[in-house]
């Protein structure tokens, strides 16, 4: 039985071409047929089996960032259905589910608790939170004061922690340094090898397959190729070129 499954799903949004007075959106409002759409994703079909790897590459606009906020139920499809089993943890957005005001024991504090995990859980994970995130005494300061590495590092100690089935990752892991990477890499790889699953968008091939197995080219919202990783990637950057499906 999948953990992800996408059975042909479409995601419009309304393209605005110009800045509109209220009066503008009022009268859209009423006149919907007006509206100019466009697809963020267009009949995409997929599974994701337990224990299975797999990452989604493509151009800026190709509708990867949408597909894992549909997938993290963060939006709904216009068309298909969604299917996904267990509990989701994503780094979708850098310092996502953080609040700047607050420190990084507080954020870790809060982040558990939106996943469900109890006061007795939280803390026997905290410590193993703080010293894979390895920031040391800046866990006691407000998340405001951390730099963009600092942020991501706590961000992803506490995501793989909480015993996500699933991990959602966006481009994050671009941000931290090489030692870091390599540490988040190894952790990932456990975390699969582990029966966990991990869906992905990475516009670095490299890391891609280090990290998946199988791989979803998307081009303006359309499967192009659902192969292996090593496959997709090499169609990707132009070394062959597949037939749409």
């Amino acid at each position: 039985m999948p953990i992800v499954e996408f059975a042909n799903v479409s995601k419009t949004f309304s393209r605005k071409t110009e800045p509109m007075l209220l009066r503008g959106h009022f009268r859209r409002w009423l006149n919907p047929t007006g509206t100019e759409l466009f697809y963020a994703l267009k009949h995409v079909s997929f599974r994701l089996e337990r224990g299975q790897s797999l990452a989604i590459v493509g151009p800026n606009g190709a509708g990867k960032s949408t597909l894992l906020s549909l997938t993290a139920g963060l939006a709904k499809p216009d068309e298909g259905t969604i299917r996904t089993r267990g509990r989701i943890a994503g780094l979708l957005e850098l310092g996502s589910g953080f609040h700047p005001d607050l420190t990084g024991t507080e954020n870790i504090r809060l982040n558990a608790a939106l996943l469900g995990l109890t006061k007795k859980r939280t803390a026997e994970l905290y410590d193993q939170i703080v010293d894979f995130a390895g920031i040391g005494e800046f866990i006691r300061e407000p998340l405001r004061t951390y730099s963009t590495g600092m942020v991501m590092r706590l961000a992803f100690s506490v995501a793989v922690h909480m015993d996500p089935d699933i991990l959602l990752v966006d481009e994050v892991l671009a941000v931290g340094d090489q030692s870091f990477q390599a540490k988040c890499i190894e952790k990932i790889n456990e975390f699969v090898h582990s029966g966990k699953s991990l869906l992905c968008v990475s516009h670095a091939s490299g890391m891609v397959q280090q990290l998946c197995s199988r791989a979803i080219w998307l081009d303006h919202g359309e499967v192009i190729m659902d192969d292996s990783t090593w496959k997709v990637t090499d169609a990707y950057a132009g070394r062959q070129t597949p037939a749409r499906p």
